[in-house]
Parts: structure tokens; C-alpha cells; sequence
């Protein structure tokens, strides 16, 4: 008994590892380690994975909510969420080439200087014609699949819940092939962004 509890306290103590870690964000888990709002964390996005409760908030799956750099925040005390850590000096995002499509019309749930982040959705058997998206972070939060094709080809892929991806830029254009509908949360970076 004893060497379970102490187990359980060392898992508790020890950080969480990140899911995504790149040059322009850190996403976590059911762990915020930059709520207090250190420099080095920048922006940081919390999204909803089930029902949680943040900064007096009720949210539900799919629900934003986004602390400006240097703003303090307590983490959700349970449930399912991630915390997205925009880096603060990440690289400058290079804009699209002349003439790419217009990125599709997705709802905008925050519009801010350095990154949009749009909620996804298309409906099964919805196509969506030639456009482009900029880097971004996508959240998947159903199960399907979406066929998507661009100047190299074509390829189906699973849409699994809960998967955090980071995705180029890219044209393309897209089709849910699944039995459920799409939905997605994008966190796409601006070409003004930071250099």
C-alpha cells in the first residue's frame, strides 16, 4: 500500500510532458505549467476537451479561452483540456504565395495579432473546393476521416479525438468521407506574426 501511494505522489510531482513542442507553441494535457503567466510562455489558448470550469466559466467541449502574455490564470481543477503555450519569439510566418485560394470561411472564435483560431466543421460528404491555410495547430475533437487533395496528391486520413497535430502550410481542398461531421479547432498563425 505504501509503495503505491508513494507511486501516485511521484506521478503527481512529476511534470507533464508536452504533446506538441515546437518552435511556435507548447501544448499540454490536463496540465497548464504556464498559468502563472511566465514571459517565456507567451499567449496561451486553453481548449476545452469535456466539461471544465476556468476563470468562473463553465465550458464545454470544443470552448476557448484565450490569456494575453504575462496574464495569470488557475488551471481547471479536473477534466479533459490542453493549454497551448504560443512561444513568444517563434518564427516569423512567411504569407502564402501570390494567388493561393482565400482560406475557407470558418467560424473565428478569436482574432488576435499574432494568430487566428477558427472552429472547423463540414458535414459528411461536404466538399470543400481549393483554399489555403497558413501554419497551424489542429485539435481534432471527432472521430472521422477527410480526404484531402493538393498539387503532390491525395490522401484519407483518420480524424482521431482528442489528436493534437501541427500542420503546413498547404492549398488544398477537402472532403469529410466519414460518417460523423468534422470538427476541428485550427490555432493558425498570421504572416505579420512575431520574427
Amino acid at each position: 500500500m505504501y509503495a503505491l501511494m508513494l507511486a501516485l505522489l511521484l506521478l503527481q510531482a512529476t511534470p507533464a510532458s508536452p504533446v506538441v513542442d515546437n518552435e511556435y507553441v507548447q501544448v499540454f494535457k490536463n496540465s497548464a505549467p504556464c498559468a502563472p503567466g511566465s514571459k517565456s510562455c507567451g499567449d496561451r489558448v486553453v481548449v476545452a476537451l469535456g466539461p471544465v470550469e476556468l476563470a468562473g466559466e463553465k465550458m464545454t467541449r470544443g470552448d476557448i479561452k484565450v490569456f494575453k502574455e504575462g496574464e495569470k490564470y488557475a488551471p481547471p481543477p479536473s477534466g479533459n483540456y490542453l493549454e497551448v503555450s504560443i512561444k513568444p519569439n517563434h518564427p516569423k510566418v512567411m504569407p502564402m504565395p501570390p494567388r493561393s485560394p482565400a482560406p475557407p470561411h470558418n467560424k473565428v472564435l478569436y482574432d488576435g495579432k499574432d494568430f487566428t483560431i477558427f472552429e472547423e466543421k463540414m458535414r459528411p460528404g461536404e466538399y470543400s473546393s481549393s483554399h489555403s491555410h497558413n501554419l497551424r495547430l489542429a485539435i481534432f475533437l471527432n472521430h472521422t476521416s477527410v480526404s484531402q487533395w493538393t498539387d503532390q496528391g491525395a490522401e484519407t486520413r483518420e480524424l482521431v479525438p482528442d489528436t493534437v497535430t501541427w500542420r503546413p502550410a498547404v492549398v488544398h481542398s477537402s472532403k469529410d468521407v466519414g460518417q460523423v461531421p468534422i470538427r476541428n479547432i485550427l490555432i493558425e498563425f498570421k504572416p505579420q506574426g512575431r520574427s
